[in-house]
């Protein structure tokens, strides 16, 4: 017998090859007409083909947005949307740029359209996160959530193939978290049980050509499944980890998921059997943290923490940190516990629960 609770997000997508058309519609739609540019430096030309789409609807561009949403780029931000008297901000990228987004609706209460180019599945999700002195702090409030969300499978086109692989197993992340769960919510556990079908399949395709737009399609269409049940549902583990080595460390974002993850789900096997079971089964392959730690390699993405810049002498902190407050985790969580799969990933070994 089921008994839970589930509440929806207001969320507002539209999907498919060639919808960035209507953005300027869309724009006009929800009565925006000043609307600020958001993008990292290196899609600093997307940022700029948004504001010539957007026309005089375009008030600048802001195209500093970082990793992990340092609180200086918050204030430089801040400091551009008064500046041109902003109404909204139309955000074009990954994570990053949708972070700044959510740290600008959670501080100034500007509306956020987001055009996703990646995998990152943020758009789809309450949590906001910022980082200020070696740590990230994060939380949860409806109004980061964007007002639009403008899906394009085209836009995913330009995304390197190693970083495909790593985007896409960062989305496949939030939906682990809400399978093998101890305490799954089976609306949420729906979402995220096609969102790991339709990322693994669709990442396999998109490993043998890049340029197939259904599979790009298909792993964007998994991407969003994915954020709506992290963004619904719950986080664990894994995501206090991915948070302490970003935020800490500076890691970057999709290559310390992707690291973690099979580590995670291995911790946990004990007490999430059912979820595990579940997992394994959409993956269709019979280990379901081995299977992820065997895609990974499959995709040509890094499955060693020493290879994004971490050294050993970093664990014990690590671990320390991520353990400094309770977490909630199916599995009983201790500082030497996480110590262990710290090691374990830092070396690349293959997942497997820790005693």
């Amino acid at each position: 017998m089921n008994n839970f609770n589930y509440k929806a997000l207001p969320w507002n997508i539209v999907f498919g090859v060639g919808s960035l058309q209507h953005l300027p519609s869309k724009l006009d739609d929800l009565g925006y007409n000043c609307a600020l540019v958001l993008s990292t430096s290196q899609q600093a030309d997307q940022g700029r083909m948004i504001s010539e789409l957007l026309d005089n609807r375009a008030a600048g561009l802001f195209s500093e947005a970082a990793m992990h949403v340092p609180m200086e780029t918050v204030y430089k931000a801040e400091a551009e949307a008064k500046k041109v008297n902003a109404d909204c901000t139309v955000s074009i990228g990954g994570g990053s740029t949708t972070g700044l987004s959510k740290a600008l609706a959670l501080r100034m209460g500007l509306p956020n359209i987001v055009i996703p180019t990646s995998y990152a599945g943020s758009e789809m999700t309450d949590i906001w996160g910022m980082t200020e002195n070696g740590r990230k702090v994060t939380g949860r409030d409806d109004h980061v959530v964007p007002t639009l969300t403008i899906y394009d499978p085209e836009l995913t086109l330009s995304m390197p193939a190693a970083f495909t692989g790593a985007s896409g197993l960062n989305a496949l992340a939030q939906a682990v978290v809400n399978v093998a769960s101890a305490d799954a919510n089976p609306i949420v556990m729906m979402m995220a049980l096609e969102a790991v079908r339709a990322l693994s399949k669709g990442l396999q395709k998109l490993n043998n050509n890049p340029n197939d737009i259904e599979a790009r399609s298909a792993a964007l269409y998994g991407a969003c499944l994915a954020g709506g049940s992290l963004g619904t549902g719950a986080t664990s583990l894994h995501h206090r980890l991915c948070h302490t080595f970003g935020g800490t460390f500076n890691t970057p974002h999709a290559e310390t998921h992707t690291i973690l993850l099979p580590h995670c789900v291995a911790y946990n096997s004990a007490a999430t059997k059912d979820g595990t079971r579940r997992l394994a089964e959409a993956l269709d392959v019979e280990n379901a943290g081995l299977g992820i730690f065997e895609l990974a390699k499959t995709l040509g993405v890094v499955t060693a923490l020493k290879d994004i810049g971490i050294t050993e002498s970093d664990l014990d902190r690590a671990a320390a940190i991520a353990t400094e407050v309770p977490v909630k985790n199916p599995e009983p969580v201790s500082t030497k516990r996480v110590r262990k799969l710290l090691e374990n990933a830092f070396y690349g070994l293959p997942p497997q629960p820790i005693s």
